[in-house]
């Protein structure tokens, strides 16, 4: 529990009931592992967002933002400080010769690729099996059947230490799973985005979706996961180097490396962030031992460890 010191009595007095003490993170990952943060405060709109933010930054206080909960492990003992769990969802839709949409970037990624899809726009359909938000897709430079954010974005607002600040793609320095904010090169915030989108038609870009949904289902495990582990290698993939170590299946107490693909970890019910952590480092030593590979983590660590 956080003691209640001068610069936290000004968030309660500023933000009231949106910041609860003690909370499980658990059920805001997508692998449902983790422990609690001692605060959680809660932000329904990019403005809302923004404001928290400014706030924290007067006070002098850190933070770590937490969005779908996919791409994350929190530790057992969770989080000393402050958690933002961002929930800013509005969405504008732009017509024209070149369509496009602006989301807030608490939206769920893969709900918006299905909602461009049903006005008839195309453009994000690699989108709609993709965990997480559009936060989180910005900030990670997400990607999925060849598409990625670095091809679909116009600008992303940025919450910066100058205040709001419009970035393009390539300001946001793509590179695999990776940007300018991944790398801790710049102190921002995402707020919210704008997408390039192409005209089509409903029938047409429901059946890619389907298409790609059929095929992730086929290939990738159901189940609690926190998506994929490890960063692909150049010239490989590490689903490919974990089966080739015979890894597929291995087990930790509850956290199991999928049979069905080797680059996914599965929560088997109240599975330990440790026992998750264990298998990571299981894999990293085994891949280098055999193959002579340093996997790197595509997820990222999150809490006390």
């Amino acid at each position: 529990m956080v003691t209640l010191t001068s610069p936290i009595d000004v968030l309660y007095a500023k933000l009231g009931d949106k910041m609860k003490e003690n909370v499980s993170l658990a059920p805001y990952t997508s692998a449902r592992i983790g422990g609690p943060a001692d605060v959680l405060i809660i932000a329904e709109s990019a403005d809302e967002l923004a404001h928290t933010v400014n706030l924290l930054r007067k006070q002098g206080l850190d933070y770590i933002m937490l969005g779908g909960g996919s791409n994350v492990l929190v530790s057992d003992s969770g989080v000393r400080g402050i958690v933002i769990l961002n929930r800013a969802k509005a969405v504008r839709f732009h017509n024209g010769d070149q369509p496009s949409v602006t989301a807030e970037s608490g939206v769920v990624f893969s709900n918006l690729a299905h909602r461009c899809a049903s006005k008839g726009f195309a453009g994000l359909e690699w989108a709609a099996t993709v965990p997480g938000t559009v936060g989180g897709a910005v900030y990670g430079n997400a990607g999925a059947f060849g598409g990625d954010m670095a091809g679909n974005l116009i600008w992303a607002e940025l919450l910066t230490e100058n205040g709001h600040e419009k970035f393009t793609a390539e300001q946001m320095a793509y590179g695999y799973r990776t940007s300018v904010l991944k790398r801790a090169e710049l102190d921002a915030i995402v707020l919210s985005a704008e997408l390039s989108l192409k005209n089509s038609t409903k029938e047409e870009a429901t059946v890619k979706i389907e298409q790609f949904s059929a095929h992730r289902k086929a290939t990738q495990p159901p189940g609690a996961s926190m998506g994929s582990m490890f960063k692909n290698p150049n010239g490989d993939y590490a689903g490919h180097l974990i089966e080739a170590a015979g890894l597929k299946g291995a087990r930790i107490g509850n956290a199991e490396i999928s049979p069905l693909h080797g680059n996914f970890f599965i929560n088997h019910a109240n599975t330990k962030a440790e026992d998750i952590l264990a298998l990571i480092q299981l894999v990293q030593k085994t891949v280098k031992e055999k193959q002579g590979v340093e996997l790197e983590l595509e997820i990222e660590l999150i809490g006390e460890w």
